[in-house]
């Protein structure tokens, strides 16, 4: 069984991402488990078309204690056969979101979801935080793969190295490796470019360039994967692409994440920071 989480900006499209990619590797025969480990509980939905499941945390508050819950209240079955939990949060304004991943994931384990005949777990980590609960999948050495979704824009690029940083931290202890750069682009002058250039200097490589479509969206509009609503069109083919590389992928890199200075001369080279463009 692989475990693998999924880290990026917030709003780059990790949740969308991760679930086309899961929903390919369903088709090609693996069985998958995705859980969400984000308070906003969107990490399931186009699985299980539905707007969000009920949470593990939700649940809990709901009952009593998490002692009270039901796997099959909270671990549900959607596309190909793809199980889904959501770990869920406090109320807004109460508590630690990053305790309900932690309290999701070992309810879930204690209770029997991770089955001998899972070949992928996946985890949606909220934003770019890799600090507290939300770190938990790569601090307790739960999922030792990481994947990084980014573009070619600024924010996206400096939160991919600021993971990068917490994958590194954890590495040694852990034993987390990062299987490389996603990008999910935003047409960004010379994206495909300058996310290859990032994942050089972090000393991992871009897995694939998932290119802008707006098939994503009518999708989701109807709470679906690519690979279901339009399962022909050239985008489900392209999360095909990205599964099989990741499914096939050896690459696993303790990252070397760029100073602030490095990061900022990266972004120059390619001119989009203010700045002479340096030759290649």
């Amino acid at each position: 069984m692989r475990q693998i989480a999924i880290y990026g900006k917030g709003g780059i499209g990790k949740s969308t991402t991760t679930q086309n990619t899961v929903a390919a590797l369903a088709e090609a025969g693996y069985k998958c488990m995705i859980v969400g480990c984000d308070p906003k509980a969107d990490a399931t939905r186009l699985i299980l078309h539905k707007k969000a499941q009920a949470t593990v945390m939700d649940m809990a508050r709901e009952r009593g204690s998490v002692e009270d819950l039901e796997i099959d209240e909270v671990l549900l079955e959607g596309f190909n056969g793809i199980k889904c939990a959501e770990s869920g949060g406090p109320e807004p304004g109460v508590g630690c979101a990053g305790r309900g991943v932690i309290t999701a994931i070992n309810f879930l384990e204690e209770n029997g979801a991770y089955t001998e005949d899972l070949d992928f777990v996946f985890y949606d980590v909220l934003g770019d935080v890799v600090c507290g609960g939300f770190a938990m999948p790569i601090r307790e050495g739960k999922a030792k793969e990481i994947y990084i979704v980014t573009s070619g824009e600024m924010m996206a690029m400096y939160a991919a190295n600021n993971i990068a940083r917490g994958i590194l931290k954890y590495a040694q202890s852990g034993g987390v490796r990062l299987g490389g750069l996603i990008c999910n682009s935003r047409k960004v002058d010379r994206e495909y470019e300058l996310i290859s250039a990032l994942a050089e200097r972090l000393g991992t490589q871009m897995i694939h360039f998932i290119p802008r479509d707006n098939q994503v969206q009518r999708a989701e509009l109807r709470r679906m994967t690519v690979l279901e609503y339009s399962p022909d069109h050239p985008q489900a083919d392209e999360y095909r692409a990205l599964a099989k590389k990741i499914a096939e992928n050896e690459n696993l890199v303790i990252p070397t994440p760029l100073t602030m200075d490095e990061l900022e001369q990266l972004l120059m080279e390619f001119g989009i920071l203010e700045g002479e463009e340096v030759e290649a």
